[in-house]
């Protein structure tokens, strides 16, 4: 364990965040955690700027997420011009032009697309947004200088105890764990508070995780973020490839064709 050097003290309670060795500035952000947390490797190539291919899928979850903060911040969309609000956000988010561009995808698959992200937005209307105060939130820290912490919350809503801090899941929740930790720290580290609450909600099946973080789990996440950071910056100093690891998570990794691990592990997926 990295000795916690780096404190970050407000109201009474300290996170102790390890100092990494210095090296060249690493930006982690939620989704390079976890992927850290499952193949290093990966997560080393990610960080290169290596990106798996895009997918169908991920491009109407990004158009629902821009569809659910504007519903938050602006109120209800009309039916009538749900197709018109969709062509728009598509336009101005320069994510999910570059993906569109990427996907090859063609205007006469548009309004598929748009009928997909529409149903997703009827569920996602039922949900109660009591207490709203913010969506895609933007967050950063700089635990040390080369060292930067980032991450964008899809939305923040005050509650009895705190706020409570909500990642919308467009498919099945999954393992959620390390993501949620990452969330309330850099929350923690930003704001100064310890979020109440930080939950994934699947819009498209209902289900919910919640976890509720303490000073003692935010303060081990910091730990293994600077775990990350060290090894990380150990392999770009001596070279080495960091260590691989075979899973679901394999699919869209940029490293798959070139990776027996993944390969394995996406057949074995395939046969099930």
């Amino acid at each position: 364990m990295l000795s916690p050097v780096i404190c970050f003290q407000y109201d009474g309670w300290v996170i102790a965040f390890p100092a990494v060795p210095p090296g060249e500035l690493i930006v982690v952000s939620a989704s390079a955690f976890v992927t850290f947390e499952h193949c290093p490797e990966s997560a080393n190539a990610r960080l290169r700027g290596e990106y798996g291919p895009p997918s169908r899928p991920s491009f109407v979850g990004g158009l629902a997420h821009r569809i659910f903060a504007r519903h938050l911040q602006q109120g209800p969309i009309d039916g009538d011009g749900f197709d018109q609000v969709c062509k728009e956000e598509i336009g101005s988010t320069p994510s999910l032009n570059l993906r569109m561009g990427e996907l090859g995808l063609k205007p006469s698959q548009i309004p598929a697309i748009v009928a997909e992200t529409k149903a997703l937005y009827e569920r996602f209307v039922k949900f109660p947004a009591d207490g709203f105060q913010g969506a895609e939130v933007a967050l950063e820290a700089e635990p040390q200088a080369d060292v930067v912490l980032r991450g964008r919350v899809d939305a923040v809503f005050d509650e009895a105890g705190g706020v409570r801090l909500v990642d919308w899941k467009t498919g099945r929740i999954g393992e959620v764990h390390d993501q949620l930790g990452f969330y309330a720290l850099l929350w923690a580290l930003d704001r100064g508070e310890l979020p109440g609450g930080v939950e994934a909600v699947s819009v498209k099946t209902g289900e919910r995780q919640r976890s509720e973080p303490t000073l003692e789990t935010t303060t081990e996440l910091a730990e293994r973020v600077a775990t990350m950071v060290a090894t990380i910056r150990a392999g770009w100093e001596t070279g080495d490839e960091l260590a691989r690891v075979g899973g679901p998570w394999c699919r869209y990794c940029p490293l798959l064709d070139g990776c027996s691990e993944g390969r394995a592990a996406t057949a074995l997926i395939a046969q099930g």
